[in-house]
């Protein structure tokens, strides 16, 4: 074992695949003093890269997931650690099946080789299962087994060879010091390290070890059980490790693989099997089990699975049954959404965390990781795998443990895109939520808010709008959705509608560097007068999307950013790291203590005129601009801005007179018709009706501003993050341009169908659109314009393409659905000289 330094650049805590990979592209990328520790032994230290599932399925509904997979996949075949034998899960029902056409979709969306075969074509590729029970199967050739303990120990000599790591095995991490906030040193039992970086690639330990610096990393412990029986004949005599595809009985949430002689059987169908980091035994003291992540097997689990792997596979499995050879619950890590937790914690800067991957997107986690630590910026979209994207409250171990045990059977399960969690709520409510209650709100979740998507009270307005709203057929299509989302949209646009924004993130800057610091950071000029609003994106160092916001000066000094509630989180950590150390800028979180009421539609003016004295009027108080008033009693900040493309303002007020707010807005206009809108309209139908953008959807760190169309006529003169990178893409010609796309109306005979986002956009011959940097256009954003009267969908086309009456398909559930470009960059497909909401 080397000796122990007392100096590194980064310390790497985990000698697993993740943190392996880690240590290998740190090195690539320069690092040059990088100690990595593990408590146990090398090659395999016992933590789950031991036991864990060893293959790759390479697509998922994820385009991070899926490119990190790839990645992966990549790198193991340049390791010689990769055997490829291709995968296939299996459909015994309609309802599976029709998910593997989902999966096909994906496929063809992130540019996966794939295949929908029958069951005549899986027996031939399987020929020891029975495939009379299935209806099809979802063939990926490029599925494979990977050997995660060589492609460690190769990842660290490649590093060792670089001169830039000392690895230090069987060694503990007894403290992680911090100072002034950040990280200073590593504690172990050899000794003590002095280091700015520390990454926790752990797997199941890292909520201990980061908890030793005062961070969460919110994963729990959870059994996957495993079972290998053989020898089996058949096995035996292919002569091979693997011989046939890997099977995934998705119906069963199970699989089958051939390991050799043996036939390895895996199951997601138990019930959830959690346990907590300190009841992991220590290395080298765990009787019982042969390693520490190793739980002792229970056979109660595990019985109906047997019997469905018997099912599936007679031949193998019965007359004679085998002889098991192992059986183990095996610790993976679950996480209160199914993602990874990558990237610097929130709580403590220079200690960052790799945890919750999977072998098959580990070796790319570890590249990402070494990217985002080195340049800031990462060439695969982090954003769904951001540590930062949880509220504190959804960092608690109790949250995370309800939403693990919610989440296991998801594993394998089949989830719709709009399906919310119902575990461990309500936890977040905005104070309008006795009032949105009492309407029939039906709540989905961001960030732990329930936020209303739309009222069950407001039924009544399918009899006044029904014949404009389109049936919804297949049951899919009408999953977590309802009509009367688009009949309170279609009211908003004729009166006014009241909107619960209760769930904005709210941050207040002051201080003399104030305007300084916000100008180092958004692409847009801040230093405009007091009262102005300024809507901005925020860039990565690369020069894309890392968040858009608004921010209003309200003083010289005194500044109030506003982010909505899903990237409230990882907003206020962008902010908060990016915070002078001179003390000249105070960022207060004030989420909690100022909530938000949209009220919009022609009639809006007329609303809350009536209970303020304050002059409304469009010459008194312009669009895009912001005024403190009294409504009433209580003193209210409102803003002129929309994003349903209607004339209103945001209310922004002491979260305690809230309901008093609603109260005498909803009683003084009865006469109006106002009505109550959800989140459907203001984040769905209204926002797509005008063109607007989404974090996360339309803005990625794939795409820059001149692609969104976002760039400004003219560029300050003030530096900002990323600003080199955008001024070059302004030079450039733009590779892709985002369109606004209507599909076309059903052919005679046909039920319509309605896309969620994330399908494949290909050219009328059925080709794929690639632009010239490499990407493929997919649907973005999804969803019905009632005012236009059309389903619009939103997606980057390439440049020659991006032309108002291209035609195009987009394929959804197997069917090629025929869409035109209805408008190009920002134009927005209703109202489009925006002269409803500047009115």
């Amino acid at each position: 074992m080397a000796q122990q330094p007392d100096r590194a650049d980064i310390v790497v805590i985990g000698a697993g695949v993740v943190g392996n990979s880690a240590v290998s592209h740190l090195a690539e990328l320069g690092w040059r003093s990088i100690v990595q520790i593990d408590k146990g032994p090398l090659p395999d230290p016992g933590g789950s890269t031991g036991h864990a599932s060893n293959f790759v399925f390479p697509v998922d509904h994820s385009k991070e997931i899926t490119d990190l997979t790839v990645d992966s996949l990549r790198q193991y075949s340049a390791l010689d650690v990769l055997l490829t034998c291709g995968g296939i899960e299996v459909a015994r029902s309609p309802e599976r099946m029709q998910e593997l056409t989902r999966r096909m979709s994906s496929a063809r969306a992130w540019g996966v080789e794939a295949h929908l075969i029958s069951p005549a074509e899986i027996q031939e590729l399987v020929p020891y299962c029975d495939a009379s029970l299935l209806i099809g199967g979802f063939h990926t050739p490029t599925g494979a087994i990977v050997d995660p303990i060589r492609a460690g120990e190769l990842m660290r000599e490649r590093a060792e060879r670089l001169g830039a790591l000392t690895t230090c095995p069987e060694t503990e991490v007894l403290d992680i010091e911090v100072e002034g906030g950040r990280v200073s040193r590593v504690v172990t039992d050899h000794g003590t390290i002095e280091a700015e970086i520390v990454v926790v690639a752990c797997g199941v330990w890292s909520p201990r070890v980061a908890a030793l610096a005062g961070a969460a990393i919110p994963l729990t412990p959870a059994v996957h059980q495993m079972v290998d029986v053989g020898p089996i004949p058949q096995l035996e005599q292919s002569g091979e490790w693997i011989s046939f595809p890997l099977l995934r009985d998705m119906d069963c949430l199970m699989y089958e693989r051939q390991r050799g002689s043996d036939l390895e059987i895996g199951s997601y169908a138990h019930r959830p099997l959690l346990h907590r980091p300190e009841e992991i035994p220590p290395v080298g003291d765990h009787p019982g089990q042969a390693t520490p992540t190793s739980f002792p097997f229970t056979e109660d689990d595990f019985t109906l699975q047997m019997q469905q792997a018997e099912q599936m596979f007679p031949e193998l499995l019965t007359n004679p049954t085998p002889p098991r050879r192992t059986a183990l619950n095996g610790l993976l890590s679950m996480t209160p959404d199914g993602g990874a937790l990558v990237g610097e914690t929130p709580e403590v800067a220079g200690l960052w965390s790799a945890a919750a991957v999977w072998i098959k997107e580990a070796a790319g986690v570890g590249r990402m990781l070494a990217e985002l630590i080195t340049d800031g910026t990462s060439e695969i979209d982090p954003h769904g795998s951001d540590i930062a994207r949880f509220h504190p409250a959804q960092r608690s171990a109790s949250h995370v443990r309800a939403r693990a045990a919610e989440g296991f059977p998801k594993v394998y399960g089949i989830s719709h895109p709009r399906e919310q969690w119902l575990s461990d709520r309500p936890l977040r409510t905005s104070p309008f939520h006795p009032r949105t209650e009492a309407l029939g709100a039906q709540y989905f979740e961001a960030a732990g808010w329930e936020r209303p998507q739309w009222y069950e009270s407001n039924a009544g307005l399918l009899e006044e709008y029904g014949d404009r709203i389109p049936e919804r057929s297949a049951e899919w299509d009408r999953r977590w959705w309802s009509p009367i989302i688009e009949a309170e949209h279609l009211a908003m646009r004729e009166r006014v509608a009241l909107v619960d924004l209760g769930a904005f993130a709210i941050f207040d800057v002051r201080g003399p560097g104030a305007l300084r610091y916000l100008e180092q950071l958004a692409v847009a000029r801040i230093d405009v007068g007091v009262g102005r609003v300024v809507y901005t994106p925020l860039l990565t160092p690369a020069g894309t999307f890392r968040s858009d916001l608004t921010i209003v000066r309200r003083g010289p000094d005194d500044f109030r950013v506003i982010t909505g509630g899903a990237e409230g989180a990882r907003d206020l950590f962008w902010l908060r790291a990016h915070l002078p150390a001179d003390g000249s800028v105070q960022l207060v979180d004030s989420t909690s203590a100022v909530s938000t009421l949209g009220v919009w539609g022609p009639r809006a003016r007329d609303l809350v005129s009536r209970i303020t004295e304050h002059d409304l009027s469009d010459a008194a108080f312009g669009f895009g601009s912001a005024q403190d008033v009294l409504l009433g009693s209580v003193p209210a900040s409102l803003l002129r801005i929309s994003y349903v493309g209607e004339l209103g303002w945001e209310i922004h007020m002491p979260a305690e007179c809230g309901p008093r707010v609603w109260d005498v807005l909803w009683g003084s206009g009865q006469d109006l018709g106002p009505v109550t809108a959800g989140i459907g309209v203001y984040g769905k139908t209204g926002r797509l009706e005008k063109g607007y953008r989404l974090m996360g959807a339309e803005l990625t760190a794939e795409y820059d501003p001149v692609e969104a169309d976002l760039a400004l006529p003219k560029v300050k003169k003030h530096g900002f993050v990323g600003k080199q990178a955008y001024l070059a893409a302004r030079r450039a010609e733009p590779a892709a341009l985002l369109c606004t796309l209507a599909l076309d109306p059903p052919a005679e005979g046909r039920a319509a169908r309605f896309p969620t986002g994330g399908e494949p956009v290909l050219s009328p011959e059925g080709a794929a659109l690639i632009d010239a940097k490499g990407r493929r256009s997919v649907v973005t954003s999804a969803g019905p314009a009632p005012s236009v009267g059309r389903y619009l969908l939103m997606a980057y086309l390439p440049r020659d393409l991006a032309v108002l009456g291209t035609d195009v398909l987009v394929e959804y559930l197997g069917q090629r659905l025929p869409a035109t470009v209805l408008a190009t960059g920002r134009t927005p497909a209703f109202d489009p000289q925006d002269t409803r909401m500047k009115s």
